[in-house]
């Protein structure tokens, strides 16, 4: 008997029913807009429930659904990932860093309220996300909870995300070897991504050690993958159909894949990271499909 091979609608039903789950629970966490200090609640709100794609949600359900991880503990461990994602964003589109004024087509945090306010959302949303992850029970032993704070702290902090965006401050009119740029993205794109997949997968049980680190190799591949896939399509790309500035890397002389090796070649690499990730998921067969699913999405998209 032939299994039938799932359709694009069927993951697009799949996601929007846990993106419908995590965007309960960062209502449910988020301060409501009017409780005091107003303009900072408002303005948290308005950085996180602006949309976009939630892949690192979306990827903590599917590693979720290797440990057969509660989804209403996934949600929730994915929304404190998306909060540190939606504060790293507000901190990049500042002046001091990136200085843009639109994300996911609308004006940036800063420009809708102000520098100050934007700095403090950043500030607010960090502290929230380790308050999500201490607040609720999302593991069935408090070690394994603990160990979920601590990944998403070396993650978001000097040797993980904020480290990886120093590097990248420090790299502007620099012309990066392809390692050198693979180190960086390790860092400011890749960590958070592979802590998306392992909280995802410590909500549940059964997964042994070299199961996580599958899993982790899964996230560190395909979180490469979304970070070549961005440079191409902020070179390729128009401002209308990224919901942020295009172009905007060349114009500030940042080293990207695409000037390391062009559109061409970066298009390529992209797709030899998708089949390494893949290969990385060998004998969870049916349970990895919807991570396979994802790193089909991620690299797939608008490409």
């Amino acid at each position: 008997m032939t299994t039938a091979t799932p359709t694009t609608t069927d993951f697009q039903s799949w996601s929007h029913a846990q993106l419908q789950l995590v965007e309960a629970a960062l209502q449910r966490v988020l301060p409501a807009a009017d409780i005091a200090p107003r303009r900072l609640h408002q303005a948290m709100r308005y950085a996180v429930l602006s949309g976009g794609k939630r892949v690192r949600p979306l990827l903590a359900f599917a590693a979720g659904e290797l440990s057969r991880a509660d989804p209403e503990r996934v949600a929730l461990a994915g929304s404190a990932v998306e909060l540190i994602h939606a504060y790293s964003l507000v901190h990049d589109d500042l002046p001091c860093m990136d200085d843009d004024e639109l994300r996911r087509g609308r004006p940036t945090c800063h420009v809708e309220y102000d520098e100050a306010t934007a700095l403090l959302v950043g500030d607010a949303l960090q502290s929230l996300a380790f308050h999500v992850l201490g607040e609720y029970r999302l593991a069935d032993d408090l070690k394994t909870q603990l160990e979920m704070v601590n990944l998403l702290a070396a993650a978001s902090g000097s040797r993980g995300m904020a480290g990886g965006q120093a590097i990248d401050l420090e790299s502007v009119g620099k012309a990066l070897s392809v390692p050198e740029l693979e180190f960086m993205h390790i860092h400011k794109t890749g960590a958070i991504i592979r802590a998306s997949a392992l909280l995802g997968a410590r909500c549940g049980n059964g997964l042994a050690e070299r199961e996580l680190g599958q899993v982790d190799q899964f996230a560190k591949l395909i979180g490469l993958a979304f970070q070549v896939v961005d440079d191409v399509l902020d070179a390729d790309s128009s401002t209308a159909t990224l919901g942020k500035t295009a172009g905007k890397d060349a114009k500030a002389n940042k080293p990207t894949y695409v000037s390391a090796m062009g559109v061409a070649r970066a298009r390529e690499l992209a797709q030899e990271l998708r089949q390494q990730a893949l290969d990385a998921l060998a004998g969870f067969g049916e349970r990895a499909l919807r991570l396979r699913q994802i790193a089909d999405f991620i690299v797939l998209r608008k490409f």
